[in-house]
């Protein structure tokens, strides 16, 4: 059970495009259900209360500082009145709830200003650079090493043999960046449908990639069907020769196609039976597919390398089941890991507002999404009473208020000593890195590090033991180096 996230909060993704400007206008007040959609300069108490409206609803995906808005390219018009109108009365399709009933036309207008204000001031700062000093943990201290940057959204990474790393951009590229530092464009990558939280996401390596070169991508795929823009999550299978993605074969379609931009889920990991487990968020319809089984929205996937299903997954003879279904009551799981320790699979998944949870991989199993959740819908909604449920999986582990958790890894090797065995997440919202102390099937304590260094989108260990974590706008991949005490 729980979501780019992609959460956190899902306030404003669709909204208008926002140009920079500096003119303010004063509403002279609404009468009685007429909307206000003019500029005010805020200051006081009407200041404080817009900053902790922005804090409390929309912070949790689009930075407590504004700084996702930044450059960023818009969809529904760049007015005050078209942010007023996207915030009042939302765009479902892509993951934004209305608020008409969660503030007031003044409370909103205050909001238009206050985002805004924020994102001119967030253009005049310098570009944030990574502390370079030494870090202290409990168990530890490190330093980061700048490995690359300028990318937009470094979605997921992968370890080649040889030390290159591969690198999906959110936008649609998959880069080779090599050992010695040079990145490198790989041709042959699929059309994405680069909108919302869809793209070029996941990729990994096939366990046998030294002997088959085969690596695995999950991606936003798009089709054009009466006039209307759908898409879906999908897996392609590919043969990497050079910087080319030869032999390509599309593994797995999910079914139906949405006009939503959301909730994709799409983390891939092979599991020790061999098998490929991916995940696939609910696609917004919370209501609808995450308890469906004929559907494969909501729910984590296993298959075989050539998608193909294994005969001993839990509904393949069940005649309304759809036959790749492994689990479900999944809202959108964006971190998925091997326990090494003991071999099951672990994942992470958004709540909406609260309720991210960590949850371990069982046959068959019901995580609840949306019979019982531990948070609420966005604009302040009561999703369901429920927090426990008879025949529902609880979750080992909850965050209340959400984390929006991105990217998981557990510590293996020798080189963080004091962290082995550790699960890695990466925060969206709050911008931090997890360490959560692990004893069999249970995490007994949570370090939170790297406070303030970027809405952290993936977190990987490298075959020579080395943490990496990738964070997002502006997008840089970081290495955590131990030192000395």
């Amino acid at each position: 059970m729980r979501s780019s996230r992609f959460l956190a909060s899902a306030f404003l993704l669709g909204l208008a495009v926002f140009t920079n400007c500096t003119k303010k206008t004063t509403s002279s007040g609404a009468k009685p259900g007429e909307e206000i959609v003019g500029e005010q300069l805020l200051a006081g108490a009407d200041l404080t209360k817009a900053r902790t409206n922005y804090t409390n609803y929309c912070g949790g995906c689009h930075g407590r500082d504004l700084e996702t808005f930044v450059n960023r390219k818009w969809q529904h018009g760049d007015s005050p009145e078209a942010l007023f109108k996207g915030i009042k009365h939302g765009y479902p399709n892509q993951g934004m709830p209305a608020y008409a009933t969660t503030f007031t036309d003044q409370e909103i207008q205050h909001l238009v200003s206050y985002i805004r204000e924020g994102i001119v001031a967030q253009r005049g700062k310098p570009e944030a650079k990574a502390n370079v000093n030494t870090s202290r943990s409990e168990k530890l201290s490190f330093q980061l090493d700048t490995v690359l940057t300028g990318l937009d959204v470094p979605w997921a990474m992968a370890f080649l043999p040889n030390g290159d790393m591969l690198v999906t951009e959110r936008g649609g590229t998959l880069y080779r960046f090599t050992k010695d530092r040079q990145l490198q464009k790989v041709a042959g990558t699929p059309e994405v449908l680069a909108q919302g939280q869809g793209g070029l996401l996941d990729v990994k390596l096939h366990p046998n990639f030294a002997k088959n070169n085969l690596v695995f991508l999950s991606y936003s795929a798009v089709k054009k069907d009466g006039g209307q823009t759908l898409s879906t999550t999908a897996l392609m299978r590919a043969r990497l020769d050079g910087n080319t993605l030869a032999d390509q074969k599309v593994i797995f379609e999910a079914q139906p196609w949405a006009r939503t931009r959301h909730h994709y889920g799409s983390r891939i990991e092979f599991g020790r039976d061999g098998y490929l487990y991916f995940t696939m968020g609910d696609r917004g319809g919370t209501k609808i597919n995450p308890q469906n089984l004929g559907v494969h929205a909501g729910k984590t996937h296993r298959i075989k390398e050539d998608g193909s299903i294994p005969a001993d997954n839990p509904f393949v003879k069940q005649a309304d089941a759809l036959p790749s279904i492994y689990t479900f009551g999944n809202r959108n799981a964006q971190g998925m890991a091997v326990n090494p320790a003991t071999g099951d699979l672990w994942l992470h998944e958004h709540g909406p507002k609260g309720g991210d949870e960590v949850n371990i991989v069982k046959k068959g199993a019901n995580y609840g999404w949306a019979e019982v959740t531990h948070g609420i819908d966005y604009n302040g909604s009561i999703i369901s009473d429920l927090k426990q449920k008879e025949g529902i999986t609880d979750p080992i582990k909850i965050w209340v208020p959400s984390i929006a958790p991105s990217g998981m890894a557990f510590v293996t090797g020798g080189r963080y000593k004091g962290w082995e065995g550790s699960l890695l997440v990466g925060s969206l919202s709050f911008k931090f890195l997890s360490r959560l102390e692990v004893d069999g099937n249970k995490i007994v304590r949570e370090e939170r590090l790297l406070q303030d260094i970027g809405r952290i989108r993936d977190v990987r260990v490298s075959p020579d033991g080395y943490v990496y974590v990738a964070v997002e706008k502006p997008g840089a991949i970081y290495r955590l180096v131990p030192v000395s005490q």
